[in-house]
């Protein structure tokens, strides 16, 4: 069992912590009034109804119902326990938590255990491989292709960049000698298993290796780098897709880039890590790229949590040209605001940093990049001779399809002026062509409508009935009053609620009192596993009531709730009279009509 946090530890992180700073590292959120919103990160939605609290630190979302405090939060978003999440904080505020015991220790992570081996022998293999870099003859060779790239020593340090022997299984032996299980680290993509079966080999030989880091910068792959071109190897190789790397899921950067994507509220997408690396140099620090796959729908939920606005920077050449587009048009079709940096036909990020140097590239580059539209008209142009009456047209179909909606009519009259110089067709005549496609969009879109509509079920919200109102109102004044617990356990009521979760909350909270000797509903959520319990705690301890008149609801929502168990009863008898006269069962059947009966006594004197 873990070691058990001192309250006054908790309470320091606590009062150190701005709940704003955590949950922005992970939602975008926008300031209006006193608190911030975003959309929220439990469940899919359009609208905003994410909510965070700067004066009682505490976030609700009034979709799904998740609430609590920094604690909580990091809890639900990264699968944490309580000890894990207040550690992690701590660490932010410069506190120490020691969460380890004699017989275990907690790591800040919900991997399982062998993933976590997996994460610890990466760790392992980046500091050999930095080492042989940086320390040893052998990786001579690697810092000096390095250099060459403009990498600086503090650069290669900081980045963990490495160098891996040209031997079949020094890597291997090490890792057998540290007491890794060879097994899983050839599922880990560190080794591969010899086809024959007789042992392992190292996967990366002789390449300077970059590491690639998960979002809470832990090492859970590799990109090696061959410096012998000459061969058949491929130039760049990759850690294969295991159990702790996902390509699809990956952002490389991402753990550096978050703090500076949420203050400068924008992200640069390149299309590989050395896109990244590089723009660096340039001061661009708030770059991401995908690991060699297209984005991902993972990938962009990554990028919505933190900012709404994309530059996509990709190479020059016609490949690049066609991603960029792509990653535009994914991008913009998630209601993003998306910009493209161009470069120079046929060079890359790193080529343009190389050939005019840092400042060029973030001042004339990522400083000043196209709109989507200007990109995409601009794309639509590319490789169309205007000389042909056919390349006209295709030209002037396509671009006005990018003025139907999204833009402002500044924008639109801009634009058509633009098209209208590009192919001398007045901006009469493109108008008079755009409201026809406007008109034929609308048209469809109705349409579409009228057939979607007769198929499409309504889905209801479950209504909150009286009796969900009474237990949450009871919850909500035993959560603000350790008296009301107190009073009720007196007068015996075992159970003061209806459903077993309200139950499961309620024996909880007498234990938490029992401990902490006053309210503290934060503080209560805070020691719950449960995430769906939590969330019934956060929703009644902000549910409205009245402090003055506190008896008075108490004894409504008591005297509702009674009835509601008497009814239930009579309800429960009353269908099991029925199964004995199926029974023939006439006295069993009498017996129970008899309470039936009381139980309607009762229930009418109330």
């Amino acid at each position: 069992m873990a070691q058990k946090i001192p309250e006054e530890i908790i309470e320091e992180i606590r009062t150190k912590v701005d709940i704003v700073d955590v949950v922005s590292d992970y939602v975008q959120l926008t300031k209006r009034g006193r608190n911030y919103f975003g959309l929220c990160p439990f469940h899919g939605e359009q609208t905003p109804s994410f909510s965070v609290s700067t004066d009682k630190q505490i976030f609700h979302c009034f979709g799904c119902g998740a609430g609590g405090s920094a604690i909580t939060f990091l809890m639900d978003i990264e699968n944490l326990t309580f000890q894990e999440a207040t550690a992690k904080l701590g660490e932010q505020v410069g506190i120490h938590v020691d969460v380890s015991s004699s017989h275990d220790h907690h790591h800040v992570s919900s991997a399982t255990p062998e993933e976590e081996r997996m994460k610890e022998a990466h760790a392992f293999a980046a500091e050999y491989y930095q080492h042989l870099l940086i320390h040893t003859e052998e990786g001579e060779e690697g810092l000096s292709y390095l250099q060459q790239r403009g990498f600086s020593k503090e650069e290669i340090e900081s980045n963990g960049i490495g160098f891996s022997l040209p031997h079949w299984d020094s890597l291997t032996q090490l890792l057998a000698r540290k007491g890794f299980s060879l097994d899983e680290m050839e599922q880990s993509g560190l080794i591969i298993k010899r086809e024959d079966g007789s042992g392992y080999f190292d996967r990366f030989r002789g390449r300077v290796m970059f590491p690639i880091r998960d979002e809470q910068g832990k090492i859970i792959a590799f990109s090696g780098r061959i410096l012998d071109s000459g061969g058949e190897d491929a130039k760049y190789l990759n850690s294969p897709e295991s159990p702790i790397f996902h390509k699809g899921q990956v952002l490389y950067n991402l753990d550096q880039a978050r703090p500076i994507i949420r203050k400068e509220r924008k992200v640069v997408l390149f299309e590989g890590f050395m896109d990244v690396l590089s723009a660096k140099r340039a001061e661009v620090f708030n770059g991401v790229a995908s690991m060699g796959t297209a984005l991902t729908t993972q990938h962009l939920a990554k990028i919505k949590r933190l900012t709404d606005h994309i530059i996509v920077c990709y190479d020059g050449d016609k490949a690049g040209w066609e991603a960029a587009k792509k990653a535009a048009e994914m991008l913009h079709a998630e209601k993003l605001n998306v910009e493209v940096a161009l470069l120079p036909t046929g060079l890359d990020p790193d080529e343009y940093i190389q050939q005019f140097g840092p400042e060029a590239f973030k001042e004339k580059v990522i400083s000043e990049p196209q709109s989507y539209v200007a990109f995409m008209l601009m794309h639509a142009r590319r490789n169309k001779n205007f000389q042909y009456q056919n390349d006209i047209l295709q030209y002037v179909d396509e671009a006005l399809n990018f003025l139907i909606e999204g833009i402002s009519p500044i924008e639109k009259e801009l634009y058509i002026k633009q098209i209208s110089m590009d192919t001398n067709i007045s901006s009469e005549t493109l108008e008079m062509q755009l409201r026809q496609k406007e008109a034929q969009v609308v048209k469809s879109s109705q349409h579409q409508k009228q057939k979607i509509q007769p198929l499409m079920q309504p889905t209801l919200q479950k209504p909150i009935t009286a009796t969900d109102r009474a237990e949450r109102l009871l919850l909500s004044h035993m959560l603000h009053n350790i008296d009301i617990v107190d009073r009720i356990r007196q007068e015996e009521d075992e159970n003061p609620f209806v459903r077993e979760d309200y139950m499961a909350i309620y024996i909880h909270l007498i234990g938490f009192y029992e401990e902490y000797e006053q309210a503290d509903y934060k503080r209560f959520a805070e020691v719950i596993s449960d995430r769906e319990l939590r969330k019934i705690i956060m929703e009644a301890a902000l549910v409205e009531r009245d402090p003055n008149h506190a008896d008075e609801e108490i004894a409504d929502c008591r005297a509702h709730l009674k009835k509601f168990r008497i009814k239930q009863q009579i309800h429960d008898k009353t269908s099991a009279i029925k199964e004995a006269e199926k029974m023939h069962d006439i006295k069993g059947a009498m017996e129970l009509s008899k309470e039936v009966f009381d139980l309607m006594k009762s229930l009418s004197r109330m």
